[in-house]
């Protein structure tokens, strides 16, 4: 019996990236390389090393350019959901993919363009750790500013002793930032809206029904939303 609470991740891999221009003009931000290797591939090679066994992968920008990459991938075995006739962020990309049967209840979700390396045990076992669909719409694994690296935001959460988010407070500083990595039930997702929309507006009303929880991350996470983020985490990886 796997200790995995799915067999599943969401992969977001369709935004622009426009943060990550000039470099994202001719190819898509999960493509681009740090310390020699593309993006997306050192996100799906954590999922490997979880043991996930699907990964679903949603595509708009440049979409042939992934779809190539991934296409001779042996683990995790890799499905797409084509968002190339409308991008629909976060939100509407996890509803399309649940509507098509691409995803169990619950799945994971990860962005394509993030950089992690585990703490004592692998994040997506800490998130089915933890995991309660009793009393959870999502979980998400959180990272404090100490574990954050090229980040100079105010943060993103509050949590309780329980687990529970709350939003950061206006004028002030949240002590969690999102990785970009959660757990979801199909109960986050009822009543979506149609077409794009950021899974923020699902959070919220996670959040306002005491169902958005988190999980504190062990490890460490590297911030690469624009170029100038490179070279300090590739430094950090090769240790110079």
């Amino acid at each position: 019996m796997s200790d995995l609470a799915s067999d599943t991740v969401m992969l977001m891999a369709a935004g622009l990236g426009k943060r990550m221009r000039p470099l994202t003009a001719a190819m898509p931000k999960p493509m681009v390389r740090v310390a020699g290797k593309p993006l997306i591939d050192r996100a799906m090679d954590r999922i490997e090393d979880a043991g996930i066994a699907k990964a679903v992968v949603n595509v708009h920008y440049l979409a042939e350019s992934i779809e190539a990459h991934l296409k001779f991938r042996k683990s995790p075995s890799v499905t797409f959901s084509d968002e190339r006739a409308e991008l629909l962020e976060t939100g509407g990309g996890m509803v399309k993919a649940s509507k098509a049967g691409l995803l169990p209840d619950p799945f994971f979700a990860c962005n394509a363009d993030s950089i992690w390396l585990d703490g004592p045990r692998n994040s997506f076992r800490d998130l089915s750790h933890a995991w309660d669909p009793e009393r959870m719409d999502a979980l998400l694994l959180v990272v404090t500013h100490a574990r954050a690296h090229n980040f100079d935001g105010t943060g993103d959460f509050y949590m309780d002793g329980a687990g529970r988010l709350k939003r950061k407070l206006p004028g002030r500083i949240a002590p969690f930032i999102y990785t970009g990595i959660q757990l979801v039930s199909h109960r986050l997702l009822r009543d979506a809206p149609d077409g794009k929309f950021s899974t923020n507006i699902l959070w919220d009303r996670a959040i306002a029904e005491g169902r958005l929880f988190g999980v504190a991350f062990t490890g460490l996470w590297y911030e690469v939303g624009t170029p100038q983020h490179i070279r300090p985490t590739e430094e950090a990886l090769t240790g110079g």
